[in-house]
């Protein structure tokens, strides 16, 4: 396997006016609710919802922060004003996706994100109002974050809207002369490293680990999908070394390959390690 680093932090700042800069925007947790296939549309409103409506736009740029990308699938998705996420309906409430036009431009309408407790029964999980973000585009790394905002009660205790990583990440709400409320986050991507098929091939399947839980790694663009006993746990970007991490204070996998063809994995997350083999593989 080849081993190249990767920096997942730098970021961009605000001028006035807009945000600018010439480092990748940083990385968040995938959070537990992702659901791929998202329809295309860029107004995720659903006809029913009595939250405040806000556009959230920006720009879409390169490695570089000033050369922006055109046909960059940008997927968003957040909990409704009753803090819930809709996880299974056809609907796909209050999630979408949009391709960014030929300046690189996307805009969705949507409404502004409330705090919601991670535990209902924990009055220490409040979680600060954010939007999930996704950003897809051929020859740069795909990109998982997250936008909090500023004001916010609840970031300074939040472990990832409270980590240095996410200092570019908490925006203001801005309100124009016709009181709409309006949020700008300009992304910079970084630089797609490649890892060879055939290493993906090795890696990816169902792992049985020494905690008696079932890990599946899935390849999904550029990115390394863990599902853990089928619950999708995180999107892993490779950093090198054999190692695929996700977002702050997320899963970090290493994986070796073992005599007789076999691969193990080195799963550490939430303050502990497992460790386990392969005993399930795709199409080798």
């Amino acid at each position: 396997m080849m081993a190249i680093s990767v920096s997942a932090f730098g970021g961009i700042h605000w001028n006035g006016a807009n945000f600018v800069g010439d480092s990748p925007t940083t990385t968040d947790i995938l959070g537990p609710f992702y659901r791929p296939g998202a329809p295309m549309r860029s107004n995720i409103i659903p006809n029913s919802s009595t939250g405040t409506p806000m556009n959230l736009h920006g720009t879409v740029f390169n490695e570089s922060g000033n050369i922006p990308l055109k046909g960059a699938l940008v997927e968003i998705w957040q909990c409704d004003e009753k803090e819930h996420y809709d996880n299974a309906s056809d609907d796909y409430l209050f999630r979408g996706a949009v391709k960014t036009g030929n300046k690189g431009q996307y805009s969705f309408k949507t409404i502004v994100p409330v705090p919601y407790k991670a535990n209902p029964s924990d009055d220490s999980s409040w979680r600060p109002a954010h939007i999930h973000m996704r950003v897809s585009v051929p020859e740069q790394q795909d990109l998982i974050t997250q936008i909090y905002f500023k004001g916010d009660q609840y970031i300074d205790n939040d472990t990832w809207a409270s980590s240095p990583g996410a200092v570019n990440r908490v925006l203001p709400i801005v309100k124009n002369d016709q009181g709409n409320h309006s949020v700008v986050f300009d992304i910079i991507m970084n630089k797609e490293i490649p890892l060879d098929a055939q290493v993906y091939q090795k890696i990816t399947g169902l792992y049985k680990m020494d905690d008696k839980s079932n890990i599946e790694f899935i390849k999904n663009d550029d990115l390394l999908f863990i599902k853990r006993n089928g619950h999708l746990l995180e999107g892993l970007r490779y950093i090198g070394n054999n190692t695929f991490e996700g977002g702050i204070g997320n899963p970090k996998v290493s994986f070796e390959l073992l005599e007789k063809d076999g691969t193990s994995a080195t799963v550490s997350f939430y303050g502990k390690t497992i460790t386990g083999e392969k005993f399930l593989k795709y199409g080798e």
